[in-house]
């Protein structure tokens, strides 16, 4: 029987007050700011103000107990324990209500006399066109600002990209240092509506999407071919609003095509994206990646500036060697009379190895094995189901069906959620598979679908064991011999 752990209603109150930036931060976490509350990189939808947290990309949200065990994969003792500061008995910074300041109005910077500086940054510095600069400037959505600091000795200068809505009233500013030494400052001015971010509206009917103005501004430049008739938006991160904002005013504009940055936030941020264009209407969506890191690192290496390069995302790199290593099993067992029995066969091995969530090292390799034979089994009953219905497919198609369906922002959660997925594929299959009475199509389909999903959930999970032990070899190797990988 589990330890059953009791909590007071004090310590689930306290638990509950995390300042969950503060607990961000300690567990290596990085977060930028977005007005008054933080945004969590890792997870570009999800939004903090002290124990608050909500996921925008699924209008969901809540205190510190439900955000540790949604993204952490925890259980509720297990969360709160952590909360609490552990075995360690640290708690983490409390954050109180009456310490948040009041919202303040949006206001624009003050502008400066002129844009010399702001000139000089973008086309020195980030090579973009100085007509494409002057257009803008000219609109009024881009100038420099004048800013004192809070002792009313420094002076600051930045560039700040305007975003008014659909009567031209300014609603949103973002703004961009233009300081050469050191890191520079980017963040948005506060009491900005995020919906109403830097944009320009054409006559055609495809919107660019970029996750900062900069970016948006590289790309006129890289691609000036009457660009004036296109429409192009910067999101300023990673959310959906601006876009959907854009698409909602502008009725003409049909299409859209992502261009976030090739790394693994931005390959996320597409994926998701993607989903919530498609879910408001919007099936005509395209990706254009960078080659290197962002459009503004493409536009450097035109002009002789060695570029930061892309990020592949590791989990799709995983996938590939996956479904590589899938193809043999399914070789393998392609002579296997009864599929699905196979299947119950290598979940039964399986599921005591995983259930609890933790899984002992010397049993990983067994665990690979089931997940294996798993797979391999639902796609060969997949394969007789499409025969017997005279729809002939390969596995290699089959395959490439797997893997267009992997999304890397959707393998998200720790073993144990994914167990608990692997379980519950396991009792739709079985209920549909002994329905008594004859199969219609309709009933075909769901029995196909219910195994491909089986199949992409064995998938997830073997990239994340994957992922998990690469991570745990990196962490056992010491200084010394990785400074000896490295030369």
């Amino acid at each position: 029987m589990a330890e059953y752990i009791y909590f007071t209603d004090e310590q689930k109150r306290r638990a509950n007050s995390v300042d969950l930036v503060d607990f961000l931060r300690r567990q290596g976490e990085q977060l930028t700011r977005s007005g008054r509350d933080w945004r969590w990189k890792r997870h570009d939808s999800v939004t903090l103000r002290g124990n608050q947290w909500f996921r925008h990309s699924r209008k969901e949200g809540g205190l510190a107990i439900d955000f540790v065990r949604e993204f952490f994969g925890l259980s509720f003792p297990e969360a709160v324990r952590l909360l609490l500061g552990g075995e360690a008995g640290v708690e983490w910074n409390q954050t109180h209500k009456s310490a948040l300041p009041p919202r303040k109005p949006f206001a624009l910077p003050e502008m400066n006399s002129d844009m010399r500086r702001v000139y000089a940054y973008l086309i020195k510095q980030r090579f973009i066109d100085r007509d494409v600069i002057t257009h803008f400037a000219k609109a009024k959505i881009l100038y420099e600002s004048r800013e004192l600091s809070r002792d009313k000795i420094k002076e600051y200068h930045n560039a700040v990209f305007v975003g008014h809505d659909e009567n031209g009233v300014p609603k949103h500013a973002h703004k961009r240092g233009i300081y050469t030494m050191g890191v520079s400052y980017r963040g948005n001015v506060e009491g900005s509506d995020p919906k109403y971010s830097f944009h320009h509206i054409g006559d055609g009917d495809t919107l660019y999407v970029f996750e900062a103005p900069i970016d948006m501004l590289s790309f006129i430049t890289l691609y000036p071919k009457d660009w004036k008739q296109n429409s192009y938006v910067a999101l300023d991160g990673v959310a959906e609003h601006a876009m959907l904002c854009q698409l909602a005013l502008n009725p003409h504009l049909q299409k859209v095509v992502l261009c976030l940055d090739h790394d693994e936030a931005g390959i996320e941020a597409t994926g998701r994206l993607t989903e919530i264009l498609r879910e408001h209407g919007y099936p005509q969506v395209s990706v254009l990646q960078p080659e290197y890191k962002d459009w503004n690192e493409c536009l450097k290496a035109r002009n002789g500036i060695a570029p930061i390069p892309a990020q592949e995302h590791p989990k799709l790199e995983a996938l590939a060697i996956v479904c590589g290593e899938l193809r043999e099993v399914c070789e393998y067992q392609k002579s296997a009379h009864q599929p699905h029995d196979m299947l119950l066969e290598h979940y039964e091995k399986l599921k005591s190895l995983i259930s609890n969530g933790k899984l002992a090292q010397v049993k990983e390799s067994a665990v690979t094995e089931y997940l294996q034979g798993i797979a391999a089994s639902a796609l060969l009953a997949v394969q007789r189901q499409y025969r017997q219905m005279e729809q002939p497919v390969t596995i290699e198609r089959l395959i490439e069906e797997l893997q267009a369906g992997f999304l890397p922002h959707q393998n998200r959660g720790r073993l144990r959620s994914k167990a608990d997925d692997l379980r519950h594929d396991i009792s739709r299959l079985n209920k549909q598979y002994h329905t008594p009475g004859i199969r219609g199509p309709e009933d075909k389909q769901n029995l196909i679908a219910s195994y491909l999903r089986l199949a992409l959930d064995c998938v997830r999970t073997w990239i994340f064991l994957n992922l998990e032990r690469q991570k745990q070899s990196e962490v056992q190797i010491n200084p010394a011999e990785k400074l000896n990988m490295i030369m």
